[in-house]
């Protein structure tokens, strides 16, 4: 049995009003239409994917189980509006929907990191959903959930993370199929360490893409640190 069955297997069997937690942290928001603005993280473990440039591997497995009162205090504590959920894999908790709607009760402005694996259609509207589409380099394409796409709304918005060339030509493609930028906000982001932004830019540009290029904020500020 693996570390990320094993969590599931956990939350089937129980801990209501409960959530793993491998971190709650403030910083700046380092992605999607919110960049920038001082943020708390609540970062859940566990992941049923395996993305080859995934930079929070720690949160596959480990953390600490905590209820829904208390990670709420803790976010309160930081006295800070924006709020995101996000993981691992936030939604592979069941509680992670509920979560998501007190949070939104108790006034935060919060979003939702998500692999885009898993359904969303139970996520509280008034959550932006930040909906990762994998493409061929992540190695997890196989695993997108393309019903999701009609859940979204015009405040959510759909990332791709790209790794090369090969990445890029795919996810024009996807653009026009699904047509998403009639859907929502499109985010084009380079994979850290891997594509060069300029040459991402370049493409956009060359193509006059309807989306959205965007670096990570927090790798500029901090370097690779894990989570910040």
């Amino acid at each position: 049995m693996t570390a990320d069955t094993a969590l599931s297997s956990q939350d089937n069997a129980g801990h209501a009003g409960q959530l793993r937690i491998s971190e709650i942290f403030l910083s700046l928001q380092g992605e999607s239409r919110s960049v920038g603005f001082p943020t708390v993280f609540i970062r859940l473990t566990g992941c049923p994917l395996r993305c080859g440039y995934c930079d929070t591997r720690y949160a596959f497995q480990g953390g600490q189980w905590m209820s829904l009162e208390n990670i709420l205090t803790l976010t309160t504590d930081y006295d800070t509006q924006h709020v995101t959920v996000t993981g691992g894999e936030p939604l592979a908790q069941r509680a992670c929907i509920e979560l998501l709607s007190r949070l939104c009760d108790a006034g935060h402005s919060v979003s939702l990191e998500t692999s885009g694996a898993l359904d969303v259609s139970a996520v509280d509207p008034r959550v932006v959903k930040v909906l990762d589409i994998k493409t061929p380099g992540s190695g997890e394409v196989a695993r997108n959930h393309w019903a999701n796409l009609d859940w979204l709304s015009p405040r959510d918005q759909v990332k791709f993370v790209l790794c090369h060339r090969e990445d890029y030509d795919w996810a024009r493609e996807i653009l026009t199929k699904y047509e998403l930028p009639a859907r929502c906000e499109v985010l084009f982001s380079p994979s850290f360490g891997q594509l060069q932004p300029r040459s991402l830019a370049e493409w956009i540009l060359e193509d006059r893409l309807e989306v959205r290029f965007q670096l990570q904020l927090h790798k500029l500020l901090w370097g690779e640190e894990e989570g910040r």
